[in-house]
């Protein structure tokens, strides 16, 4: 991680040939903040030599000894209404999870992708962000979708079947909610690269799990956005899975953010059941990359709880004692007891955020309870701006159909 907020991205001088970016190379971008600070390439670019935790299991503040940070990699605690707000859509998070595994198996959902267990690195990825900043999630990241404000049924829209999203993805500034893997990465460093040519103080989240490192799109965003500089974060939730196939059949690096120096850019290991750590290490990556440092690689390693989807039987490939392991890190509970024990948080306030957690519950059952009409030429309307014969032909059979259908034939006497 580089070294403080106000670092920012060095310019040509009048006289030199700018690259096409508008700035140095990363190459030279990386030498000036080594010169610049008097710190070795190696340590401005290759993350601490342990993860970062502020917080540990049981609720605890760690010393700053034991905080895993070093010269380079200090991050202050983050203020009390920034943990009590991450606290409160931890715990609305949760409920959302647990309540849409239910309207999967009520029918009301035809899949749902469960972030249990992870729901601080979802919250804090959105938490950071300002208005103007972007969010591109995974599959699994509707808590972050939500926490970023979209409307919770709006949400899940897309796990029910209905159109390709319920949002307005330029409204919200949060890509749409996709299944193939890592391609939103390459959206991210898009609008990445067209806010800065148009001069914007636009920041991009691109979030996505230990799996999408094994993919060539990621190679190819990681590379486009340190070349051009631009104001990335990509967020590596590491669950530890992809699908069913363990990280060590991934990778043999010393960690995904080791993943960062290749590119030239900056990279940050973090405790991701511990939204404090999470919350310090992500706020100050965004104020890295709005002051031109260029694009950072930040890892947090969490815990996949529940099983892949809906379809997938975990217990194939992991055992219970490591499910049972995680558990005990959880990140609400963990939350919760420090808090408390700061005062922070009191029985009146943790009833507060229990009740509108189940209002959101509610508004879920609610919304996605209500039978959709489908009309079936919707499936041509949308492939091109202007149809195809071959589509035309196929919607004016599909409407010969129904209509025979609505209108049954007389059968024979």
């Amino acid at each position: 991680m580089t070294i403080s907020a106000d670092h920012s991205a060095p310019r040509t001088d009048p006289g030199s040939a700018p690259d096409q970016a508008h700035g140095l190379p990363a190459e030279n971008a990386v030498t000036e903040a080594v010169r610049k600070f008097g710190i070795t390439v190696e340590d401005y670019m290759l993350p601490a030599r342990h993860q970062i935790q502020m917080v540990d299991p049981e609720g605890r503040l760690l010393a700053e000894g034991e905080q895993g940070t070093e010269p380079g990699h200090e991050y202050p605690l983050p203020g009390d209404e920034e943990l009590l707000a991450a606290y409160e859509q931890l715990v609305v998070g949760r409920r959302v999870n647990d309540q849409n595994s239910a309207l999967v198996r009520q029918g009301r959902m035809a899949v749902y992708p469960s972030s249990h267990g992870q729901e601080a690195c979802q919250v804090a990825a959105a938490l950071c962000l300002s208005d103007g900043d972007w969010l591109f999630p995974t599959y699994r990241d509707a808590v972050a979708v939500m926490t970023r404000g979209v409307d919770p049924v709006q949400t899940m829209t897309i796990f029910r079947g209905d159109w390709h999203s319920g949002y307005n993805p330029a409204r919200h500034k949060v890509g749409i909610q996709c299944t193939p893997l890592t391609t939103q990465l390459l959206h991210a460093v898009g609008v990445a690269h067209a806010a800065k040519l148009r001069g914007e103080d636009t920041v991009v989240m691109a979030m996505c799990g230990d799996g999408a490192t094994s993919e060539g799109d990621f190679h190819e965003a990681l590379n486009f956005a340190a070349v051009f500089h631009l104001p990335v974060i990509f967020f590596v939730q590491n669950n530890k899975y992809a699908i069913s196939v363990p990280l060590s059949h991934q990778s043999v690096a010393p960690s995904l953010a080791h993943k960062a120096v290749g590119y030239g850019m900056a990279g940050e290991r973090v405790d991701g059941n511990d939204v404090v750590a999470l919350l310090a290490v992500l706020d100050r990556a965004v104020a890295l990359a709005r002051g031109g440092s260029g694009p950072l690689l930040v890892e947090a390693n969490t815990y996949r709880m529940q099983a892949h989807t809906n379809a997938d039987d975990a217990t194939r490939y992991r055992r219970e004692s490591e499910v049972a392991e995680w558990l005990a890190k959880d990140p609400i509970s963990r939350m919760r007891t420090y808090l408390t024990g700061r005062g922070l948080l009191d029985d009146d306030g943790a009833i507060r955020i229990a009740a509108k957690a189940e209002a959101v519950a509610a508004q879920l059952r609610e919304g996605l309870g209500e039978d959709v009409p489908v009309d079936p030429q919707e499936l041509f309307r949308h492939v091109f701006s202007v149809p195809t014969p071959q589509l035309q032909e196929q919607a004016a059979l599909l409407a010969d159909e129904l209509a025979r259908e609505a209108s049954p034939e007389e059968p024979a006497k």
